[in-house]
């Protein structure tokens, strides 16, 4: 086993180029990036350390089962952070199989190669490897106006996205009790950030903005998320896979509880603030309320308490500082943006009748 190499399946992603940014800047650990390359995947998305000399990329699809026992062959890592997966909500109402497929037979199709590769290391290695599954607060399902999502709150995943995040949650946890694979859960609350796909609520947000188009709003934007910066996210992913114990799941949140709507409006006021329109009017003059999510959840909340008192993390962001430090990278960096237009128009999704 090598112990300075870390796996990274969906390195090319959102939260995974993220990862692998902070790998490379951070650490001195050689990165293997095991990548698809999906509509939502970009190598731009790691900025320099795409270059790195420690940083190895694969083009592949983790339901392939004899790449990825050949990866884990090649480069023998002593961490697995799998991170690849269909993860936004709409597509996954309009178009549920590839969801089922990346996200549920891709994590059964890498732990079976994982726990392969497991059993082939020596007892020392084996007390050093680890097995990071990243997921999501949404399979715990919808909350109240009160209350928060544990690390002991029951599964009740209510949209395709959610349910087959809980599937993959619940082959990792059965890995962990059955074969003795060890590893580690984390469940995330709603990720912003610099490199997110535009299809994303914040990002969507911006590009609409600045076009001048209308603001789309689901419902009466009552809906309540808590976001989580990135490089937060990150940070806390890199400290659970060094810390954490196996067998044990923690929640990762941002603290900052935030309507919809309330999140749209905070949008137009940095924009307002740092780009102001020609005409002199107000970004929030052009939001617009729309038909809602079918199966919108109306409440997200993370209780990380465990991650704070166990390992000492928390965020170092609040939603102010994030989403400035957000929109101003969106800003100086339209050329990202619009390598999307050919693979998203910004029209609405999760409407129709699945495929």
């Amino acid at each position: 086993m090598q112990k300075d190499t870390v796996l990274v399946t969906g390195g090319a992603g959102f939260i995974g180029s993220a990862v692998v940014r902070n790998l490379i800047k951070n650490t001195q650990y050689k990165v293997v990036n095991v990548d698809k390359l999906t509509y939502a995947g970009h190598l731009s998305s790691l900025g320099p350390a795409r270059t790195s000399e420690r940083h190895i990329f694969e083009k592949v699809d983790i339901c392939d089962a004899a790449q990825m026992t050949r990866i884990m062959s090649s480069y023998r890592p002593r961490l697995i952070m799998h991170l690849a997966a269909e993860s936004h909500v709409d597509r996954s109402i309009e178009g549920p199989g590839v969801f089922v497929q990346t996200n549920v037979i891709g994590t059964y199709t890498l732990l079976e190669a994982a726990f392969n590769y497991y059993q082939s290391l020596s007892m020392d290695d084996r007390s050093d490897f680890v097995f990071h599954h990243i997921s999501t607060d949404e399979v715990y399902g919808s909350l109240g106006s009160d209350g928060y999502f544990t690390e002991q709150t029951a599964y009740r995943p209510n949209s395709p996205y959610s349910a087959t995040k809980a599937g993959a949650d619940h082959l990792v946890r059965a890995w962990h009790k059955t074969y003795g694979l060890p590893t580690v859960i984390s469940n995330c609350s709603n990720n912003y950030g610099p490199y997110q796909h535009p299809e994303k609520l914040i990002p969507l947000v911006i590009g609409k903005a600045l076009a001048g188009e209308k603001l789309p709003v689901y419902g009466k934007g009552e809906n309540i998320r808590d976001w989580l910066y990135v490089e937060d996210h990150a940070n806390a992913l890199l400290t659970i896979a060094g810390e954490g114990t196996a067998g044990e799941v923690y929640n990762v949140g941002g603290h900052n509880e935030l309507t919809n709507i309330a999140v749209v409006q905070k949008i137009c006021e940095v924009l307002n603030d740092i780009k102001p329109k020609s005409d002199g009017g107000s970004y929030q003059d052009q939001i617009s309320f729309v038909q809602d999510r079918p199966g919108h959840d109306l409440r997200y909340a993370i209780d990380a308490s465990k991650i704070e008192n166990e390992l000492g993390w928390t965020p170092a962001h609040t939603f102010e500082t994030g989403l400035r430090e957000t929109i101003q990278w969106y800003l100086n960096n339209t050329e990202w943006r619009q390598q999307f237009k050919y693979s998203y128009d910004g029209k609405r999704l999760g409407l129709a009748h699945h495929k």
